[in-house]
């Protein structure tokens, strides 16, 4: 039951911002509302509302009949077809970059709570390393991959992208790991040691299951970000095939066609739902373990 009315409070929330959203066009100026503007030249002020006509806000039905439209005229399939053929080519390179991105996170997450020292040299740097903007990080990760392909070591251009979507995945890991092996109560690692257990039996018997309420919320944050990195590294290092670079094209057409960018838009948000969706099905075998879950 406790399902059942997640999944409403969900769609209720879909629909109240599909009705935000035609509200707002039926409601809103065509041209927005701009402050500061100086009189006879165009494009001058700030735009604070955006615009409501149809090449700038498409109705929301019609996003949705242009997915069952070509995608490029003539033959081409459908825009809802080549989408998700796109969608896939990202998901497998996320998948990929999740899983770097979680072994990294985990090994060092196992540092930083073995040894107290690690953690402070380690975690300011973990913390800093989320400022540095993707998408001036894309290109040296791609630069450096290009270095390597010319140096005889086969290196495509996909695995760049899951490089990259790797780094914005191995940070939840790693604060969820550190958070949750050092969850267990004073008390029961009081009890490991009078069993004269030693770190590796009390890490498998005790810290573990005690960091699953912990890692499972981080493992759902690191499988949407790695999907939100696969997508802006293909934007950024100009990737084929994936729906970041479909989105780009897409919306170099927006004038004449302005419903086809929503298509690759709402196949990035269902890609993200589903990486941390599938994250759920660890879950289902873990279910002894998740009492008292952090929020992700």
């Amino acid at each position: 039951m406790r399902g059942w009315v997640a999944a409403g409070w969900g769609a209720l929330g879909i629909l109240v911002v599909l009705l935000i959203w035609e509200g707002y066009k039926f409601l809103g100026p065509a041209e927005g509302v701009t402050i500061g503007a100086v009189e006879g030249e165009a494009g001058s002020g700030l735009l604070i509302l955006p615009r409501t006509h149809d090449r700038a806000m498409p109705h929301v039905w019609d996003m949705v009949a242009r997915l069952f439209q070509p995608t490029s005229g003539g033959d081409t399939p459908p825009l809802i077809v080549s989408v998700m053929s796109a969608a896939l080519v990202t998901l497998g390179i996320a998948a990929v970059g999740w899983l770097i991105g979680v072994t990294v996170g985990a090994i060092l997450g196992l540092l930083m709570q073995r040894w107290r020292l690690v953690e402070w040299g380690l975690l300011p740097w973990i913390v800093v390393s989320q400022i540095v903007p993707l998408i001036a990080f894309a290109p040296v990760v791609n630069a450096i991959g290009i270095q390597i392909d010319r140096g005889g070591t086969p290196w495509p251009q996909w695995l760049s992208v899951a490089i990259i979507a790797s780094y914005l995945a191995f940070f939840p890991v790693a604060i969820g790991v550190l958070k949750g092996l050092g969850s267990p109560d004073r008390i029961h690692l009081d009890l490991m040691r009078t069993y004269a257990a030693g770190y590796w039996p009390t890490l498998l018997r005790l810290r573990l299951p005690a960091s699953v309420p912990y890692l499972l919320p981080a493992l759902r944050l690191s499988a949407a970000n790695a999907v939100l990195g696969a997508v802006v590294a293909e934007v950024s290092i100009g990737m084929r095939g994936g729906i970041g670079r479909m989105l780009i094209q897409l919306a170099g057409q927006a004038s004449s066609d302005p419903a086809a960018p929503w298509g690759p838009t709402f196949g990035a948000i269902a890609l993200g739902l589903i990486a941390a969706g599938s994250v759920a099905l660890i879950g289902l075998a873990l279910a002894t373990y998740r009492r008292g879950e952090a929020a992700a």
